[in-house]
Parts: structure tokens; C-alpha cells; sequence
């Protein structure tokens, strides 16, 4: 899951996206409202957290311009503590819910996962292919019932294969939405951590779920019963 913090405080920002590393997401910080504009309309996003108070473009009027966009991905506002107004403003421009400074990890970790929970079109609850399922709330993954222990990448890498079942993804996508955006990483690192997931995944089963599209990329889910 990929995050984008738009946060004009150097020490939050940072401190929060080293936070949300650990919770084993992949993060891109922006310091201002222009920055954050066009990493939102650029890149692909799970979820954007955006600071109200930001400089070139506020947190309102920028939240406002990326829903302009058509791009719906979910919206955590941070706001001053006791602004009533703020959390309006907020809400009525487009965003999917508030925090309000200062705020600890713990409660933004909760809002998080209820973010994730909530249903849309393309975002299930759990996601599953075959008798494999990960669960995007709680960092679980199982397959056959079994409980799979993952790295932060190779869940990240499961987790995207998987919103996107039946769909060949390249490398250059897998990096672009796995590692933060100033990632310098080359596609032999993506080779090798999918051959780590397939030796957790896929090895110790009969059923084999990742397949490589040769000179295209990854999918998962190609057998014609996995297909919708």
C-alpha cells in the first residue's frame, strides 16, 4: 500500500513517514500544496494524508483540486486542534476524514486501517485469489489457512499483484507503487524479491498463483477458475 504525506513540517513528515515504513507501507512526502498536487495527479496512491495549513497551496484548495482530477483515493485531512471550521471545510472539499494535530501514531494507524476497510470499487475488504487471502487492515496474509510471514516489500509487492488480479504488471510498475518515489531501484531488486514471495506463497502449495509474463511482468490469479 502507497501512501503520500503533504506535510510543510519537516520533523512531522518525516517522523510519520518513517512511522508508516515500519507499518510496512511505502511512503512519498511532499513540503508543500504544489508538490503534493503533482505527486497526486502523477502517481498512483492508496491513500493521501494532507496537512491543511500548506504553503503555494492549501490543504482545502488543494484537496478540492485532486477530487477535480477524478481521483478518488481516500483522503486523511490533518487539522488544528479545535478548528470546527477546518474539519468542514475539509470534509466539504472532498476529504474522507480528519486528524487532528497533534495526533498519535496509534490513532492515525486506526484511521488508516478504517480508510482501507471502507468499500469501493476497487478496494475489497480482504482480498483473495484462490485459497490465498490478505487481509490490507491487519497486515495478514494466509493461504490454504495457513498464516504466510512476509517481509514489508513482498507484502507490499502480494498486496498489489493482488488489487490487481488477472492484470500483468512490469517491473517498472511494481517499482513505482512499492518503493517511494525517489527509490533508486533497479528491476533485478524486483526479481529478487518476488522470487522470495513465490518461495512463501507459492512453493510449499500444489497450486502455483504468481506467473511470469515474460518480457511483459507479473500477474496473479491466471488460471482460468481464478478469472472474472
Amino acid at each position: 500500500m502507497r501512501i503520500l504525506i503533504v506535510e510543510d513540517e519537516v520533523k512531522i513528515a518525516n517522523g510519520t513517514k518513517r512511522a508508516l515504513e515500519l507499518q510496512k507501507y511505502a511512503v512519498d512526502v511532499a513540503y508543500d500544496g504544489e508538490a503534493g498536487l503533482d505527486l497526486a495527479i502523477g502517481e498512483e496512491f492508496d491513500l493521501i494524508i494532507l496537512d491543511i495549513m500548506l504553503p503555494k497551496i492549501d490543504g482545502i484548495e488543494l484537496c478540492k483540486r485532486i477530487r477535480e482530477e477524478s481521483i478518488t483515493t481516500p483522503i486523511l485531512m490533518l487539522t488544528a486542534k479545535g478548528q470546527t471550521q477546518d474539519k468542514v471545510l475539509g470534509l466539504d472539499s472532498g476529504a474522507d476524514d480528519y486528524l487532528v494535530k497533534p495526533f498519535s501514531l496509534e490513532e492515525l494507524f486506526a484511521r488508516i486501517r478504517a480508510l482501507v476497510r471502507r468499500p469501493e470499487k476497487s478496494k475489497e475488504t480482504i482480498l483473495h485469489v484462490s485459497n490465498l487471502s490478505l487481509d490490507p487492515a491487519n497486515f495478514k496474509v494466509k493461504r490454504d489457512g495457513k498464516s504466510i510471514h512476509l517481509s514489508s516489500r513482498e507484502y507490499a509487492i502480494l498486496e498489489y499483484l493482488m488489487r490487481n488480479k488477472n492484470k500483468v504488471l512490469s517491473k517498472e510498475q511494481i517499482v513505482s507503487h512499492v518503493w517511494s518515489y525517489d527509490a533508486d531501484v533497479l528491476p533485478a531488486t524486483v526479481e529478487v524479491h518476488m522470487k522470495h514471495l513465490r518461495d512463501k506463497v507459492d512453493t510449499p502449495f500444489e497450486k502455483q498463483l504468481i506467473r511470469t509474463v515474460r518480457g511483459f511482468g507479473y500477474e496473479i490469479g491466471t488460471d482460468e477458475s481464478d478469472k472474472q
